[in-house]
């Protein structure tokens, strides 16, 4: 007979000690799955600009399941009834809402496999962890889904006041050190309730709801989409598009064998549904499973000793972090300015032209703090009265945080050896 787990605890550098229930939870936890984002940064490349932002999806998802349960007893405090089995289905919800990203989080969504999206995977994963748990993670299923009647504990996992924008703001800002993200996690959550089924903030903390809106704004710009954080992504992105362009010509590339088949074969969304066998007894998904960040750096520091001169410069300028120059504007750039820009480094590099589109491109970003046309967060005033937070506020310009930014940006060589 097996001995029961004892009490879990885990020293987490944000919040403190942070209690990890046994049972069904922290088999998850101990899941060879799970243990995966162990082995992916939360911020990508973000280190690069930010020397301390080292931590990874594996922080953030525990993180994430203590501020969901920080909140159930919050809002079981204020009269409202949430059984334990719902309140184990909302902590697994989110403990695993994250499951599914690849390597360096965002940068590869759309690199080494084809229109699929992390949340697409993360549903894949959570429904093969329930066949393997026989159907122990159902609710929780139906919670990340949005198909549970209390639809407050959807918007708890996603909505925009949830427990991961909670917690990756206050995570993220701490190890970035940029302090315009720190927000009053703690007062937003005691000032949580339920009406209508739907999450509301009660008035008295329309303030800390206006810093929240205006930290992610801040984040937004100056983390997630710093101009050099997404330099270092398009070339880490143009590093592997190009390898995967000479694998998919039959060229064979230093890779673990799990990179080395999502770089010599298309796979889209229907073959991860499928699930079929594709290296011996490994599933599609077992194999997306084995990817992380140190798969993708240690065939970049091998790369950079290829005989093919694209592969070999992007990847020595990965490794070397000798990043392109990037600029960014808010109209699109001249077709002009960038034909020249082409034509320029085409000849100082010896390039062809299907060569020059890995070192000279064009892209754009969009962002925006607040959705107007997704669920609101409501404010319930003193009156009872709910009022979205754009009508609550007397001090945010809503228009201007709920419109969509869309930036344009050129990169090319920095320089050259």
């Amino acid at each position: 007979m097996a001995a029961p787990n004892k009490r879990k605890i885990m020293n987490d550098p944000v919040y403190g000690f942070i209690d990890i229930p046994s049972g069904l939870i922290y088999e998850i936890i101990e899941n060879s799955y799970f243990q995966r984002l162990r082995r992916i940064k939360q911020l990508g490349l973000t280190y690069l600009v930010y020397p301390g932002a080292y931590h990874t999806r594996f922080q953030h998802a525990i993180g994430a399941m203590h501020l969901m349960s920080t909140v159930i007893n919050i809002i079981r405090s204020k009269g409202h009834v949430i059984t334990e089995k719902e309140e184990n289905a909302a902590m697994l919800a989110i403990l695993l809402h994250d499951i599914g990203h690849g390597p360096f989080s965002h940068a590869l969504e759309f690199t080494i496999v084809k229109n699929v999206t992390h949340e697409d995977l993360s549903l894949l994963f959570m429904d093969k962890l329930n066949k393997k748990y026989k159907g122990k993670l159902d609710l929780a299923i139906k919670i990340f889904k949005n198909e549970y009647h209390k639809k407050f504990l959807h918007q708890l996992v996603s909505g925009q006041l949830d427990v991961d924008r909670l917690d990756y703001l206050r995570r993220d800002s701490f190890f970035s050190g940029v302090s315009e993200g720190v927000i009053g996690s703690d007062r937003i959550i005691k000032m949580l309730d339920i009406v209508n089924d739907e999450l509301v903030v009660e008035s008295k903390g329309i303030y800390s709801i206006e810093k929240f809106l205006i930290a992610r704004r801040l984040m937004y710009w100056q983390v997630y989409l710093h101009k050099t954080v997404l330099s270092a992504e398009q070339l880490l992105v143009k590093t592997l598009l190009r390898a995967k362009e000479l694998s998919e010509k039959g060229e064979m590339l230093f890779a673990t064998p799990a990179l080395q088949y999502f770089l010599s074969n298309d796979v889209c969304a229907d073959d991860f549904k499928n699930d079929k066998k594709v290296l011996g007894d490994h599933t599609l998904l077992d194999l997306y499973a084995n990817l992380d960040d140190y798969d993708i750096m240690s065939a970049i520091k091998v790369w950079v000793n290829h005989p093919d001169k694209v592969l070999s410069t992007l990847s020595s300028n990965m490794i070397n972090r000798n990043l392109f120059k990037i600029v960014i504007q808010n109209e699109p750039i001249n077709k002009e300015v960038l034909s020249a820009k082409k034509k320029e480094f085409k000849e100082k590099m010896s390039l062809t032209d299907k060569e020059i589109k890995y070192f000279v491109f064009t892209d754009n970003i969009t962002n925006y703090a607040y959705s107007a046309n997704d669920e609101k967060i409501n404010i319930l005033m003193k009156n009872n009265e709910l009022k979205d937070i754009a009508e609550a506020s007397d001090m945010l310009n809503i228009s201007v945080l709920s419109k969509k930014v869309r930036k344009y940006f050129m990169c090319y060589p920095k320089k050259l050896d």
